[in-house]
């Protein structure tokens, strides 16, 4: 796979009105990497030009990103992909942290919380699965070495690198934070940025693998968070596993995601759900748009009550249930709705001559739970908001559970198992909804990957932009300013409360990838961000 010759990173812009412009779209048959920020795409392809696979690739810019875009994703975060070959069903990894063996929702009640706190208390805090999800992936699938997968990363994070307007903006957010020995207060973009302690984590795990990072300097600053809530015995078993993944087969493919505690069984059943309706081929028109929500509205009002690391996706896709849900969008019957929990992520996807890549790794919120793992200025994700603190419920906080987790990347093939592509995007309870109009587009629509991500977006909020199921009050429809010009007239007509997207992020920040009978290989990042770049070979 390697090359002699560099192929440009395509960066994106964002207009001051947040309209995208052209989404950067490239196209090769060696390999393709898409991801949010241009040095964790271009560290990925380097990766394959240097004769690593796609899943090398994957991994190296997950690197580059857990230390250039530590407002959504890092070593302090989970991780979940799926990894498919040709004609072959894929793998499918779930590297999401259980909680520790402190972990009490009856301590939480007594010390007066009615929620698990999102910020500066450990119970947010659940066992970061990052690296053991990059270490699976690179038993099971790497062939370049450990060290040089990361040897990007831990250059940029030993030598610097320039800020991209989104870490600066961020900046603000964790001025003062206790630990945080990296992200300078008042940030400016192009400002050289390094950070030493995700060096020596990087280090850490190329030479000492799971127990240099577990057990190392990251490990002891988990231990000392405040509360005992961290066992020593916590650390020492893997947080990956690999499972079996789930799938549906509609708009003649099969599409895969990870099963729960994954909430991307959602996406399956609204497809599903969506297949059954009678949606137009014109996704212009207001009834595209219109049976793609109450599909989404159909699967998506149970979640909270269901979801959970016991939850079983045969029940949850039963076949006699999706028709249920099917005929009940049909004759105009209302979902139940409930509460869930927000989240912000990042995606990625890769692609090589014999693999496809889907790999989306988050913090949960921004920078998790404002807490820092010792001297490392790592900081944790908050995951730990799925969980709940009612003891009746499978999603109670407990230890060694997994809490419902928002991360849902795609992989979807023809159906006889030939690679087709991959999506994902971030965005907390909006993943499903905006996966499942990327997938509609494409795979009912026939767009390219570059259209179905430029296009406008609709988003389901509740009262507040992170509670889309927080009542029984069915969610307003938020539209972006660029969304097809019928479509607000026309959902009001059909009875739903439309508003614009005020807050432009929720629409998600998504990419696909596709590839073609011809094993061509064409991709497209999303140019709601503006550092995201999309490298082909």
């Amino acid at each position: 796979m390697a090359r002699t010759n560099s192929p440009p990173i395509i960066h994106l812009t964002m207009t001051a009105n947040h309209v995208p412009g052209p989404s950067p779209s490239a196209s090769g048959g060696a390999g393709l990497v898409c991801s949010i920020n241009g040095l964790a795409s271009e560290a990925g392809a380097g990766m394959m030009r240097a004769g690593g696979n796609a899943v090398d690739a994957a991994i190296a810019a997950n690197a580059v990103l857990a230390v250039v875009a530590p407002y959504a994703c890092g070593m302090g975060g989970d991780l979940f992909a799926l990894v498919q070959a040709d004609g072959e069903a894929p793998d499918c990894l779930n590297a999401s942290g259980r909680a520790p063996s402190g972990a009490s929702a009856q301590r939480l009640l007594e010390e007066g919380h009615s929620a698990v706190p999102r910020h500066i208390h450990p119970a947010a805090v659940t066992i970061p699965g990052c690296v053991d999800g990059w270490l699976a992936l690179h038993r099971r699938h790497g062939c370049a070495p450990l060290s040089d997968i990361l040897a990007p990363a831990l250059e940029l994070a030993t030598d610097g690198f320039p800020a991209g307007e989104a870490l600066a903006a961020a900046s603000a957010d964790v001025a003062g934070v206790e630990g945080n020995t990296d992200i300078p207060p008042g940030l400016e973009p192009g400002q050289q940025v390094r950070r030493p302690g995700s060096a020596r984590a990087l280090a850490a795990v190329a030479e000492g693998a799971r127990e240099g990072f577990y057990e190392g300097e990251f490990g002891e600053g988990l231990l000392a968070l405040e509360g005992g809530w961290f066992h020593a015995d916590d650390l020492k078993s893997p947080q990956s596993e690999w499972v079996k993944p789930v799938s549906t087969e509609a708009w003649g493919h099969r599409i895969w995601t990870v099963p729960p505690n994954s909430q991307g069984y959602l996406i399956l059943a609204a497809a599903a759900v969506a297949q059954g309706l009678e949606m137009p081929d014109d996704p212009e028109h207001p009834d595209w748009a219109h049976w793609l929500i109450e599909a989404a509205c159909a699967v998506g009002a149970s979640r909270p009550a269901e979801l959970s690391d016991r939850a079983d996706p045969a029940v949850l896709l039963e076949p006699a249930r999706l028709e249920a849900l099917t005929r009940g969008v049909r004759s105009g019957l209302p979902a139940a709705s409930h509460r869930t929990a927000p989240g912000d992520t990042t995606y990625l996807c890769a692609a090589d001559g014999r693999y496809t890549v889907s790999l989306i790794q988050s913090n949960a919120q921004g920078f998790g739970s404002l807490l820092v793992s010792g001297s490392t200025g790592i900081f944790l994700h908050n995951r730990g908001l799925g969980f709940n603190l009612d003891s009746s419920h499978d999603a109670c906080l407990r230890p060694r559970r997994r809490p419902p987790h928002t991360l849902s990347p795609v992989i979807f093939s023809d159906p006889g198992g030939g690679r087709r592509g991959a999506v994902g995007t971030m965005g907390g309870d909006a993943q499903p909804q905006v996966v499942l109009q990327l997938l509609a587009r494409h795979l009912l629509g026939g767009q390219s990957p570059d259209a179905a991500v430029t296009a406008g977006r609709w988003i389901l909020l509740g009262e507040t932009a992170f509670s889309t199921w927080a009542s029984d009050r069915r969610p307003d429809v938020a539209l972006e300013a660029h969304a097809p010009v019928a479509w607000s007239d026309g959902l009001r007509r059909r009875g739903h409360e439309v508003r614009p997207l005020e807050e432009p992020p929720l629409a998600g920040h998504a990419h696909m990838l596709s590839v073609t009978p011809d094993s061509t290989l064409v991709g497209a990042s999303d140019p709601r961000v503006a550092t995201a770049a999309v490298v082909a070979l």
